[in-house]
């Protein structure tokens, strides 16, 4: 903490001394440490004013530069066990694409390309992030951090609802499009627990208070069933669903919606049900309530032409 140097040499006790940067007498031995031997090794002080100038900066130089590889090192093995967890920290600057966030001991780097299309920081900010890797590098650790990935938002939850921390409530699977929306599965196998309203929260705070980290993005909780019909249904959420036809070796659905629901269910872009095949692992199509009447019209209208065709082929038998 002073600054303060001391240089320390290693001397072997002899009778005879020849080389005097290496070895010392019994006598001058006695006077720093007592009941030393010949043949022993001893912790010899020297005075840096028995050094030249140029060899005193070079020692300062080396003991700093091992000083600072010491504590890259210690920030390094701290950070590269953190990875995949959530860390605060103060939005310092922005530079080439960069933001450059303080997290306590050292500075980690936040990519524009790992941040949402709706986050845009201040410096002075308090953020979250997700860890996401920890290379070293000649100047220290690098430390990545990420705010797009699913597992972003799972460590939020993780953070906001103790049940999830705890493992009382289970996050089966999440995904998401950055800025826009995303869904997840939860679960909890005990009975007594609603995973979802545990979410949610009082009022719902604690989903409120994740939404807000995301800038406002959009978050659809969904309860796990091994019912792939509800499932689907609930993936599709915020859209509500009349019907849906399966076919499990090929884990297809066709989903009915009411035409008001069309546009909701499918999603700005195609979102909201791409999102729902990637969370329930069914290739879903979906139609409207008059597509499918159309649909089920012209299918009875071609099984009654069959029908004719086929009496009138029995008349002329």
């Amino acid at each position: 903490k002073k600054g303060d140097i001391s240089i320390i040499c290693k001397k072997k006790i002899v009778k005879d001394v020849k080389k005097r940067a290496e070895e010392i007498t019994l006598e001058e031995a006695e006077k720093i440490e007592k009941g030393k031997s010949y043949g022993d090794t001893i912790d010899v002080s020297i005075p840096l004013e028995d050094l030249g100038r140029i060899a005193v900066q070079a020692a300062k130089q080396v003991l700093f530069q091992k000083v600072r590889e010491a504590e890259t090192e210690v920030i390094y093995d701290e950070f590269k066990n953190k990875i995949g967890q959530i860390i605060s920290g103060v939005v310092m600057r922005k530079e080439r694409g960069c933001y450059y966030i303080n997290i306590g001991k050292t500075e980690a780097i936040l990519y524009q390309k790992d941040t949402s299309p709706l986050d845009s920081f201040k410096r002075g900010e308090t953020i979250k992030a997700y860890i996401d890797d920890v290379k070293k590098t000649p100047k220290g650790p690098v430390i990545r951090l990420n705010r797009t990935k699913p597992e972003f938002v799972a460590g939020l939850f993780a953070l906001e609802v103790p049940e999830i921390y705890d493992g009382l409530v289970v996050i089966k699977k999440i995904v998401r499009e950055p800025g826009e929306r995303t869904k997840l599965i939860v679960y909890s196998g005990d009975k007594s627990i609603d995973p979802v309203g545990s979410c949610v929260g009082m009022k719902g705070t604690r989903v409120q208070a994740i939404v807000r980290e995301l800038r406002g993005e959009r978050i659809d909780i969904i309860p796990y069933t091994d019912d792939p019909r509800l499932l689907i249904a609930k993936a599709l959420s915020p859209a509500v669903v009349e019907k849906i036809g399966i076919n499990e070796e090929e884990k297809t659905a066709v989903v009915i919606v009411d035409d008001s629901q069309l546009s909701l269910a499918i999603g700005k872009r195609g979102q909201n049900v791409r999102l729902a095949m990637k969370l329930t692992g069914w290739n879903i199509d979906i139609m409207s309530t008059t597509e499918y009447d159309k649909i089920k019209m012209e299918e009875t209208e071609k099984q009654l032409k069959e029908s004719f065709a086929e009496a009138e082929e029995d008349k002329k038998t």
